[in-house]
């Protein structure tokens, strides 16, 4: 059975939000939006949002 209507009265940014803070330990920064669209001249972009926690690529060595 799929469920992806919004029978459950949530909107998909809610139902995101929900999601990533059911985690243990999880944080209110843990929901924090990590991209950035935008649309310019028909064109879609999407960006890492510039204080995104998580980021794509290599980690950063430790500082200890």
């Amino acid at each position: 059975m799929h469920h992806d209507d919004a029978s459950d009265g949530m909107t998909p940014e809610q139902k995101r939000r929900d999601q990533l803070l059911r985690a243990a330990d999880s944080e209110e920064h843990d929901a924090d939006p990590r991209i950035v669209v935008s649309e310019h001249d028909g064109n879609v972009r999407i960006d890492i949002a510039d204080d995104a926690v998580v980021r794509p690529g290599l980690a950063e060595p430790s500082q200890d």
